[in-house]
Parts: C-alpha cells; structure tokens; sequence
C-alpha cells in the first residue's frame, strides 16, 4: 500500500501535509461535505447500520481500513449522520402519533430530541469518554498517540443508533398495542425493560468494541463493567415492578408542556 502523507527524513509529516491533517482541518471539511448530498456515500452508510445490528466489528474494521488510507480513525463523510438524524426525526413523530400528542408538541419534542439527547448528550458523552480514554487508557502517554475526539463521536454515534432502533421504533408497536407496555401488569414491564436491557447492552458493547480496536489503548475491558450494573438494575426492575417506558412516555409529555 501507497503512503497517504510525504514524510522527511525525520519521520515528521511536511508542513502541507501537517496543516492538512490538523482537527480543525477534518473538521471543516467534514462540515462542508454536509451542503453536498451528492458526495456522501449514503449506501456504505446503510450497510454499516445494518451490521452494527448484526457484526459491529465489521464496521470497526472499516475505521481501521481509514486510518491507513486517510490517516484518521473518524469519519469523514457525514452520510450516517444525515442517515442517523433521519430515524431520529421519524421516530420522534412516531412516538408523538402514539403518544397522541398535537403537531405543536411534537414539534416541540422533535427539538428536544435532537438538540438535547442526541446532540448534547452526545457530545457530553463523547467528551467525556476522549478524555477518560487519553487520560487513562493510552498504553504509552508520551507517545503521540491519542484518540481523536471525532472518533469518540463516530463511537458515540455507532452505539446511539441500536438504542435509537430499539426504543424509539420498535418499542412503539408494545406501547399501546401487543403487549401494552405502558401498563402496570407484569408482562408489559418485563417486555418494556427487557428492551431497555438489549438497548443499553447494545450501546455498551458497541462503545467498548470502538475503543477496543484502537491498538494504542490499553484496559478497554473495563468498559464492559458497567454489564454487571446493567443487570442487577435489570433484576431489581423487574422485581420492584418499574416500568421505565411509562417514566419515558411521561417525561415525553411532561417536556412538551
């Protein structure tokens, strides 16, 4: 394989090449592809939906395969973004049709749900995990070697979807209907919180395969812990009757007032 960047003798990148592959430089040009639907390649990024469901590794050999090519584990095509903002906004008008909410409120919520959980929280999330990961993970700090925090977000973005699938689409279809999940018998909540369990397991697994993959980290296997937690919180719902869809569809309603 070709080199991507010209090098010195010295093994540092020239000066265009350096400037070239500085954050704000990805970042703009990240930005920019946003106003080009033509040039995002809207295909590979359903193929990568699809296997973060059924082969998440798969997708993180994809951001190994950039980083030789283009020399940056995050992404720089802003198409599973679009794709994921998309599922984002049905989903919300779906759970405003359920939730027999006004076009009014579910616009309100529409907003809620994009610029508060999925972008603020997201980008606290990912923060959070960029520096935890720089900080505490590297396998040899003075290296230069660290995590792009545009990787911490791609990671971020890998494991919303899933969540994203589980609770703001299929769950729809148990909320009024099926098994009646916003009830208080028994089967509606073990079905309710069973899904939360698959969803937020979905979000850990695929966070700790995100940091995982990167060969200059070190302990990643503590990021499965929060598992142990996630099952005892689990057990003791189920046992304790708590029905987390029927806190989410009232906090849903209590939002929008």
């Amino acid at each position: 394989m070709l080199p991507t960047t010209s090098q010195h003798s010295n093994g540092s990148l020239g000066s265009r090449d350096a400037a070239r592959h500085t954050a704000g430089a990805k970042r703009y040009k990240y930005l920019r592809r946003l106003l080009h639907f033509r040039q995002m390649d809207f295909e590979f990024a359903m193929w990568q939906m699809l296997y973060l469901f059924t082969s998440p590794q798969r997708v993180y050999r994809n951001f190994h395969y950039r980083k030789q090519t283009k020399d940056q584990w995050a992404r720089d095509d802003p198409a599973f973004l679009v794709l994921l903002s998309i599922w984002l906004c049905v989903s919300t008008m779906g759970f405003g049709l359920v939730l027999d909410m006004g076009v009014v409120e579910t616009l309100k919520l529409l907003l809620w749900v994009v610029f508060v959980d999925c972008i603020g929280v997201g980008l606290l999330i990912s923060t959070l995990m960029w520096f935890i990961s720089n900080k505490y993970l590297l396998k040899h700090p003075s290296r230069n070697f660290d995590v792009e925090w545009g990787y911490a977000f791609d990671v971020h973005l890998n494991a919303f979807y899933p969540l994203l699938v589980i609770l703001h689409f299929l769950q729809l279809f148990f909320i009024n209907h099926v098994v009646v999940i916003n009830s208080d018998w028994f089967l509606g909540y073990f079905v309710g919180n069973t899904l939360w369990m698959i969803a937020i397991g979905y979000y850990l697994y695929i966070t700790f395969l995100g940091y995982n993959t990167l060969p200059f980290l070190t302990n990643t296997v503590v990021l499965l812990y929060p598992f142990a937690l996630l099952g005892l919180f689990y057990i003791l719902s189920v046992s304790l009757g708590w029905n987390f869809t029927r806190g989410l569809c009232w906090f849903y309603k209590y939002r929008v007032q």
